[in-house]
């Protein structure tokens, strides 16, 4: 008897996301989830880095590209008999192309609880703005004829 499981395919899927390539080995994030959304002025680009060591977390833009890259370090294997090891470790990267309408020197970032809150400013010159019509007046003046 045959049996069908719709999430199979699924959770190989999410294995093989979630796993190095050799078992038994650490194994490192193929990826790091972000959203990145547009407020007013300003992009907001949120990422989840749970448990990485905040002193490597590290942003940076280079040549319009703006970098994320953070580590999380393995727990020591010394007298350890691991029963379960689901938790990644290694150096998480992700990098993004940014537009011409940004402001680079105005980029923050901050680490809060896992998660790495990054603001991106949209230069001035890109930025919508209303432009003043000027009206010009002409006085023209009106000739009547006189009645002789």
């Amino acid at each position: 008897m045959l049996r069908f499981d719709p999430f199979s395919d699924m959770d190989a899927w999410a294995r093989g996301m979630l796993t190095g390539s050799v078992a038994g080995t650490a194994r490192t994030p193929k990826f790091m989830p972000l959203d990145l959304y547009k407020v007013d002025d300003h992009y907001m680009l949120v990422a989840d880095l749970p448990g990485a060591d905040p002193g490597s977390i590290d942003v940076s833009v280079d040549n319009g590209v703006l970098t994320l890259s953070a580590q999380r370090s393995a727990p020591s294997d010394e007298g350890v008999e691991w029963l379960a090891s689901e938790r990644f470790s290694g150096t998480y990267r992700r990098q993004l192309t940014l537009g011409d309408s940004i402001d680079s020197a105005g980029i923050s970032a901050r680490y809060d609880n896992g998660v790495l809150t990054v603001t991106i400013p949209v230069a001035e010159k890109a930025k919508p703005r209303r432009i003043e019509v000027e009206s010009i007046k002409h006085q023209q003046a009106i000739e009547t004829g006189t009645a002789s």
